[in-house]
């Protein structure tokens, strides 16, 4: 009896769950502090971690301040972990949605209420309650444009990011190819210094020689 009324619970927190994708994510975590697990459905630490972090989503599913959620990486999610740069799994990250901070601290519920519990909210921009005096500069000046010149914006942010991805991507494959080049060489090298040498009866002339010497 006990044990089924754990499994319901355990299905009733997880129902509470909220699983963000880049369709949903600037409007769950506008003016929230978040606080995001970055997670791969197949990872043996995620499944660990998912009931303690099930918990806290229950904890806070109704909360004005604070979003705890999930992200899938393999899934619908995969486009925000990319941009957050995500590289292993699970990956936690905290703080304003638009300038994520890593999690370091315990992964247990203990630990993970406790941090959360410290979460601070996030800048208002309707009220500008909890903004910092550079934020709220920053918020003058973009309510001053026009929504033509922040969807410029918007749009030049995303291509800029397109552009350092893209630029990455092309090192990486200009790296991977030198690497390969060098490998080439190198085997290349080896070959010519084994057939210059003749390695295999030179060793066995020093051996035969080496043996002819001990017997004197």
């Amino acid at each position: 009896m006990m044990k089924t009324a754990l499994i319901l619970a355990a299905a009733s927190t997880t129902a509470l769950g909220l699983e963000l994708t880049p369709d949903t994510w600037d409007t769950e975590t506008a003016g929230k502090t978040v606080f995001v697990k970055f997670f791969a459905p197949w990872c043996g630490h995620c499944k660990a971690m998912k009931p303690a972090w099930d918990t806290l989503m229950a904890d806070y599913a109704d909360s004005s301040n604070v979003l705890v959620a999930d992200v899938d990486c393999i899934g619908s999610g995969k486009a925000l972990c990319d941009e957050v740069g995500v590289q292993g799994f699970p990956t936690v990250k905290f703080g304003d949605p638009s300038n994520l901070e890593d999690y370091k601290g315990g992964r247990d519920i203990d630990s993970l209420k406790t941090f959360a519990a410290e979460l601070k909210p996030s800048c208002n921009i309707a009220t500008l309650e909890n903004c910092s005096d550079e934020q709220k500069d920053t918020v003058a000046a973009l309510k001053s444009s026009s929504l033509a010149e922040l969807e410029a914006q918007v749009s030049k942010e995303s291509e800029d990011r397109q552009s350092a991805e893209t630029e990455f991507e092309n090192a990486v494959k200009k790296l991977q190819a030198q690497y390969q080049q060098l490998v080439t060489e190198k085997q290349e090298s080896l070959a010519e210094i084994k057939q210059k040498y003749n390695v295999a009866i030179l060793k066995a002339v020093v051996q035969d020689k080496k043996s002819a010497k001990s017997e004197l």
